[in-house]
């Protein structure tokens, strides 16, 4: 039988058949990565997903809301003007800080001689408006109805946050003290007697018997009295 050199091959005992050592080498390392090669890399357990948080309202102050209402009204009616803006204290903002989650403002039209009412929301909720800016259908309107007296925008020069400090600082804070959770509804219209354009500062769950009722210059700031 022909002798080989240990060097270059190694014999297999089934046969007699001989295979290099390089090749026997090569063979060992690729079983050696095959599972690396093969094998899926882990996936990360599967938590449940985690619930939604619930959306945050958007509050605005009066003179944000009414500006936003305002852009919207003239699309409607280019020469109307507001007669009326009121707040709607709920259970995401109460009102205290002169903001709120809902606006309502009436826009009367000399020239189609209507009125229509505007609502911006900022709460996603089942008792609120849908969020954004909604409005009514057109009514008629009468200029000379003391109830829908318009006035120029340009008037409201206080914003309700103000507003809010100056009522608190005339009663407001000492009524809130004994009910923290009370409701604070801001209005505003035109007072032809005066010739002004004022902000009610109304305290308690309930606008038409109110607790606590302030009247405010909207122009100036300026305390005017508490309103029976």
């Amino acid at each position: 039988m022909p002798a080989y050199n240990s060097a270059r091959s190694i014999t297999i005992c089934h046969g007699g058949s001989t295979v290099p050592k390089f090749l026997i080498a090569f063979l060992l390392l690729l079983l050696a990565l095959l599972p690396a090669c093969t094998s899926e890399p882990s996936k990360p357990a599967e938590h449940p997903a985690a619930p939604k948080a619930p959306a945050q309202p958007t509050l605005y102050s009066g003179r944000e809301a009414i500006t936003k209402m305002y852009i919207a009204a003239r699309n409607w009616a280019p020469d109307c003007k507001p007669f009326r803006l009121e707040s709607q204290p709920t259970k995401e903002a109460n009102g205290q800080d002169g903001k709120s989650g809902i606006w309502r403002a009436g826009f009367a039209s000399a020239n189609r001689r209507a009125l229509k009412t505007f609502v911006w929301s900022g709460i996603k909720s089942e008792d609120a408006p849908e969020p954004g800016i909604t409005f009514s259908s057109e009514d008629s309107y009468n200029p000379s109805n003391a109830s829908t007296q318009i006035f120029d925008i340009a008037f409201l020069k206080t914003d309700s946050d103000a507003v809010a400090k100056t009522a608190d600082q005339h009663g407001g804070d000492k009524l809130l003290k004994k009910e923290p959770t009370s409701n604070v509804n801001y209005v505003v219209d035109w007072n032809h007697a005066e010739n002004k354009l004022l902000w009610h500062v109304i305290y308690g769950p309930n606008r038409n018997e109110p607790k606590l009722k302030i009247a405010v210059d909207a122009s100036t700031g300026e305390f005017l009295r508490a309103e029976k």
